[in-house]
């Protein structure tokens, strides 16, 4: 059985795609998935499966939510094994940076091109500073997140892809969650 973790971008905020965790659990036990876990109001899912393939995954999750909610929630599926990855190569992991609640990352629905990265890599701003990754964008945010210019519709606009953003403390709350699985 694999772990997977299971993000979904833009419920839950200002009021607006509101999905009761409670609800959103129900409803991903109807797909069979086994020991589902969510973590806080903005989407976050530890769960087990059988099925291997991702794209069958994503595919019965994003069909059985639309079904059950009426509105579209597009979802980002990773196996454990490759979110703790991407939080462990994280370049903005010193202390000061987390303690901060100043480091993020956008993690992307599908890999971006090759030249819409590179394109964007060559821009800064000031009080932030990201690198990108195959899976995600590595995000320091030194005034904090609220007022960044590099927030994730920025990045979604300027990549052309889908994505959805999670600061530290959710991703190693993630990974934590998801290890007590394994």
């Amino acid at each position: 059985m694999t772990t997977y973790i299971l993000l979904l971008r833009g419920i839950n905020v200002s009021g607006q795609k509101k999905i009761k965790m409670v609800d959103l659990k129900r409803t991903l036990e109807k797909l069979g998935l086994k020991n589902v876990q969510t973590y806080i109001q903005s989407g976050n899912v530890v769960f087990q499966s059988d099925e291997l393939s991702k794209p069958i995954l994503i595919a019965s999750i994003e069909s059985l939510i639309l079904k059950t909610v009426e509105f579209e929630v597009p979802v980002m599926l990773f196996e454990a094994k490759e979110f703790k990855l991407i939080l462990e190569n994280s370049p903005y992991l010193a202390a000061e940076t987390v303690a901060a609640n100043h480091s993020y990352f956008v993690l992307f629905k599908t890999p971006a091109e090759d030249s819409l990265k590179q394109k964007l890599q060559s821009e800064t701003f000031l009080n932030e500073e990201f690198s990108i990754a195959s899976a995600c964008i590595y995000l320091k945010c030194n005034v904090g997140y609220g007022k960044a210019k590099c927030n994730n519709n920025f990045f979604e606009r300027k990549l052309k892809i889908q994505a959805t953003t999670r600061n530290y403390k959710t991703m190693s709350k993630l990974v934590a969650l998801s290890e007590v699985l394994n």
